[in-house]
C-alpha cells in the first residue's frame, strides 16, 4: 500500500491548525502538539523544515511560536507533500523528479502499464495542486 509518511501527515495536521488561526499571531509548538496529538520533538523538526522552505515564520519569546507566512489559500498540498515525500509517482519511469528507465519495458512509450500509472500520477498531482490549506479547515 502506498501511504504518506508520518512526517507528511503531521505536517498537514500542523499546517491545518495554523491555517485555522491564520492572522491571529504565532501559536506555541506545545499548543499545536497537544491539539493535533503530534509528538512535540517530531513536530519541532517538521516546523523547522516548513520554515526553511518559506511556508512558516517564527517568533521568539513569551508571545512566540509559529505562524503561516503565506495565506492558507496559497499553500497547496502538492508543495508540502513533494517536500516531504519527493516524487509523487508510483513508478520511477514516470517520475518527473526521480526518473529512471524501466527495467521491464523495451519501449516505455508503448507500455500500457506505464500509461495507466502516468495518468494516476497526473490526476493525483492535479488534485494536490488545486487543494490548498484553506480547503482543509473545518
Amino acid at each position: 500500500m502506498l501511504t504518506l509518511s508520518k512526517k507528511s501527515r503531521y505536517a498537514l495536521l500542523a499546517l491545518t491548525r495554523l491555517a485555522k488561526d491564520y492572522g491571529k499571531g504565532p501559536i506555541l509548538i506545545s499548543d499545536i502538539s497537544i491539539s493535533e496529538q503530534i509528538p512535540q520533538r517530531f513536530l519541532e523538526t517538521i516546523l523547522l523544515e516548513l520554515k526553511k522552505i518559506g511556508v512558516l515564520g517564527s517568533k521568539l519569546g513569551k508571545t512566540g511560536g509559529y505562524y503561516l507566512i503565506k495565506k492558507p489559500d496559497e499553500v497547496s498540498l502538492d508543495d508540502i507533500i513533494r517536500h516531504f515525500e519527493g516524487s509523487i509517482a508510483m513508478l520511477y519511469c514516470i517520475s518527473e523528479k526521480s526518473y529512471q528507465p524501466c527495467e521491464f519495458c523495451k519501449k516505455e512509450e508503448n507500455c500500457k502499464i506505464r500509461n495507466v500509472f502516468k495518468e494516476i500520477r497526473d490526476n493525483t498531482v492535479s488534485v494536490l495542486k488545486k487543494t490548498t490549506l484553506d480547503q482543509l479547515i473545518d
